[in-house]
């Protein structure tokens, strides 16, 4: 059951993001002094929550922004404004001790497990040292919270003493797995954690992720361009468009009836279970636009097929369609 289906005004907020904002500065040459200063607008006034125990999944096409939304959240990019609430308290105001303390609660995994292991390093000292770093169990209890670690994820004890290159790619997420669970978190962030892994790994990897989040109660922000995975993994889902939300809504809404053009547009390329079954594609005209210098009021509307003169000019608002499904388009305005 999704967890839409249950009542949510009981649950309490674990994440809650408004505004977020993050604006690249970008240097320009000694022909442009004087002149206006640039930026790559990456997340313009990013707005959303997770649940407890649940999966937030957010979508869209490469360059939307949604790898800077996750990294922002840890600040491990400063964003440039709004605020993220991490049980309440603002987490880019938090100070470096106060930052110690979230980063323990809400870990991170990375698309590419190998880059962010140290290949100097057994896997068993590098899922140890999150425990270092925080202070975390006595140094002769640690060797068996990683080796318990270990166990959850799938991997046996003996690798334990090897080394990352001794590893598949579908073991390497696993073990960026196992770093991100020895801390007992609460919530992960995970940016794109099965592209690059093979369909039958992709499966193996996506049903682990479920059991660990139903024994652990843990809440996820999936980031993934892939609508399959997500609709399998997500409750909700939040669809990106050039740094903005345009469309939120809960998984199965989303799939039966989407609203905004560019949503239509990216469930058109989910294949059809049924293959008797005709489904027409959307192909949108145009390449994405520059974040540097994105198009005035809807920023959809230089590839939206329904696109009117007001979608050029004026920003649209966020519209209630039912309830916890809300989008972006002039389409809808009262």
């Amino acid at each position: 059951m999704k967890l839409q289906a249950r009542n949510e005004s009981k649950k309490n907020k674990l994440l809650e993001v408004k505004h977020l904002k993050k604006h690249f500065p970008v240097k320009r040459g000694l022909l442009h002094i004087g002149k206006k200063p640039l930026s790559v607008k990456a997340v313009n006034h990013v707005t959303f929550h997770i649940y407890e125990g649940e999966t937030y999944g957010l979508v869209g096409e490469s360059g939307c922004g949604k790898s800077t939304v996750g990294r922002s959240l840890l600040r491990l990019i400063e964003p440039s404004g709004g605020q993220v609430l991490y049980e309440g308290q603002d987490i880019l105001t938090a100070s470096k001790k106060h930052m110690q303390h979230i980063r323990q609660e809400v870990q991170m995994v990375f698309q590419d497990p190998y880059s962010s292991l140290n290949p100097r390093k057994r896997i068993g000292k590098i899922i140890e040292e999150p425990l270092i770093i925080h202070k975390l169990g006595a140094a002769d209890e640690r060797s068996d919270i990683v080796m318990e670690t270990l166990s959850k994820v799938g991997l046996q004890l003996e690798h334990y003493y090897r080394y990352p290159h001794e590893f598949s790619g579908g073991q390497r997420q696993r073990i960026g797995l196992a770093r991100a669970l020895v801390l007992n978190p609460k919530l992960l962030i995970m940016d794109e954690p099965v592209s690059a892994l093979d369909v039958s790994i992709q499966s193996q990897v996506i049903n682990l992720l479920k059991k660990l989040q139903q024994d652990m109660s843990l809440g996820y922000l999936f980031i993934s361009h892939d609508m399959s995975v997500v609709r399998y993994m997500a409750d909700r889902i939040g669809v990106m468009y050039l740094g903005e939300l345009v469309e939120e809504a809960p998984t199965d809404e989303l799939f039966a009836s989407p609203m905004h053009p560019y949503t239509k547009a990216l469930l058109s390329a989910v294949p059809a279970p049924n293959i008797g079954r005709k489904k027409e594609q959307i192909i949108l005209k145009g390449e994405l636009p520059s974040p540097m210098n994105p198009p005035t009021g809807c920023k959809f509307h230089t590839r939206c097929p329904f696109a009117e003169k007001e979608c050029k000019q004026t920003v649209p608002n966020k519209q209630k369609i039912s309830d916890n499904h809300y989008v972006a388009c002039h389409l809808y305005q009262p």
